[in-house]
């Protein structure tokens, strides 16, 4: 049977998602999550488009013990040195090199004849290969290239030193068979003496981004890439969760398995929501909140008789866990130190002090603390952590004239707090427009969203935030949880202002 084996670019293509700003440090969590999860080879970012990127590629080349770590690299000798320097402490490292090969792209955006692009690939690709074992080339665009010309682009990287190809649907304009077909077509005209890898990678424009890349492994492709939770610019990236559990479900259509861990999915997918400030659909497959509920009378007997008659996936299968934990105010230390290391957290003595602090904070407003409080707990602490700006105090009043008023406090460095107060149509518009005068900023809100981590009354609230620059029109997203939907509000705000903010002072 074979074995697929899954790249992901959750940290380069999924970071293109607008609003999506990830940190160093929580590109780190997310890759030691990734490579928990599984994960062959990850994309950690593209070395040479900002010294931030460089940083977190490198610090996760140093981080990952098991997994390959790519970076991403034009057809340029300084993106590949960059690159390379970037992942020299890595353990198992590969350069990602990349040039477009559709007649709209070499004419409009290169300015490049087909022949320039071809002496392109020799030179960059042999360039790469003399300083990276593991060299992968990708012709950009490759779906509306012309096939005959797409087969001397790939065949010409391959001479040159690439033995994985990606073929990237970079516009989501394939389908399952003509994609499909495009891989057969390669697999059986290239011609190499070393073992050619082929990958997938496609975008979900036209919503066909799994069915492509499933089409491309039942036609020969050993490699899959995409995002947890199918994050990315547009219509997003194949979503990872999706083509595993499909492979695993179809094993007998397939004929073929990966390395992930599916119970590791539902954790994998919720530190990518939680991080990113991209919400979940509740009808997402795999992993959105409906995805194991039952609605109908006649699939909630079905179910209730023998769940193979409405249930292919067990939610235990992808990490849902159904059952509340045991832990309540009552709990002490030794009990909660076991429960974290149960759901894959080393913590070191001052963050379990911390942790059970918040802990038992939470402990004495809910009846029952589950599993996902407690992520989401751990979450909302490394957040913390990284946030210059912090809430402090929030107060409200209701103004006679039918308003909202609020009062805010909020730590802007390690010496100031300020406070500030500003009315609204509503409270949480009064509590936005005071962290606005304490941030002396002006973005406009774009999207408000809230759900419950859990089920009941005394459920942990979680909010996502878009805020948008009124000039540029980029957006930033936040993520704010906390037992009180207020708080929670705020707290996301603060989190994508703070983001709105770096990146004016960092623009000007």
């Amino acid at each position: 049977m074979a074995i697929i084996q899954f790249f992901d670019t959750t940290l380069r293509d999924g970071e293109q998602t607008p609003g999506v700003n990830f940190n160093t440090k929580e590109k780190v969590q997310i890759a030691m999550q990734l490579e928990k999860w599984g994960i062959d080879t990850i994309e950690a970012g593209f070395p040479i488009a900002s010294e931030g990127d460089f940083e977190a590629v490198q610090a996760i080349a140093q981080a990952a013990k098991r997994m390959t770590v790519a970076g991403l690299a034009r057809c340029q000798k300084k993106d590949i040195d960059r690159a390379h320097e970037a992942l020299k402490e890595a353990v198992h490292p590969q350069i990602h090199v990349f040039l477009a090969t559709s007649p709209v792209h070499m004419e409009y955006k290169l300015k490049m004849t087909p022949d320039e692009v071809i002496a392109s690939i020799t030179e960059h690709v042999s360039y790469a290969k003399s300083k990276f074992d593991k060299v992968q080339f990708s012709p950009e665009d490759a779906t509306r290239t012309e096939k005959n010309f797409l087969l001397k682009a790939v065949q010409t990287a391959i001479d040159a030193g690439a033995t994985i190809i990606n073929i990237p649907d970079t516009v989501g304009y394939s389908n399952p068979t003509e994609y499909g077909l495009l891989f057969k077509y390669l697999i059986e005209n290239i011609t190499s003496q070393e073992e050619i890898i082929f990958s997938s990678h496609c975008h979900d424009d036209l919503g066909m981004a799994t069915a492509n890349a499933l089409a491309a492994i039942e036609n020969g492709a050993k490699r899959v890439e995409g995002t947890v939770n199918g994050i990315g610019e547009r219509a997003g990236n194949t979503a990872l969760e999706e083509v595993a559990l499909a492979l695993h479900i179809r094993k007998d259509f397939y004929q073929a398995d990966s390395n992930i861990v599916l119970n590791e999915t539902k954790r994998t997918s919720d530190l990518v929501s939680h991080l990113s400030g991209v919400a979940v659909p509740r009808n997402k497959a795999i992993i959105g909140a409906n995805a194991y509920a039952h609605e109908s009378g006649i699939h909630q007997d079905g179910v209730l008789k023998n769940p193979d008659t409405y249930e292919i996936i067990t939610p235990s299968l992808v990490g849902v866990n159904t059952n509340s934990l045991p832990l309540g105010k009552l709990s002490g230390r030794h009990a909660f130190s076991t429960k974290m290391e149960e759901l894959g957290y080393q913590l070191n003595e001052e963050e379990i002090k911390i942790a059970f602090k918040r802990f038992k904070a939470l402990a004495d407003k809910k009846k029952q603390v589950t599993d996902e409080d407690l992520i989401a707990l751990m979450i909302g602490q490394s957040q913390e952590t990284e946030e210059i700006c912090r809430l402090e105090r929030v107060q409200l009043q209701y103004v006679s004239d039918g308003s909202q008023g609020a009062i805010v406090s909020m730590k802007t460095d390690k010496e100031e707090t300020k406070t500030e107060s500003a009315i609204g149509s509503g409270s949480i518009q009064a509590i936005y427009n005071s962290i606005d005068k304490i941030m002396a900023q002006q973005p406009e809100l774009k999207q408000y969203a809230i759900k419950a981590i859990t089920g009941g009354e005394d459920a942990q609230a979680e909010v996502y935030v878009t805020v948008q620059d009124r000039e540029t029109r980029q957006q930033f997203n936040g993520t704010g949880i906390d037992f009180d939907v207020l708080q929670a509000s705020a707290k996301a705000y603060v989190q994508a202002s703070e983001r709105f903010k770096k990146e004016m002072e960092r623009s000007k």
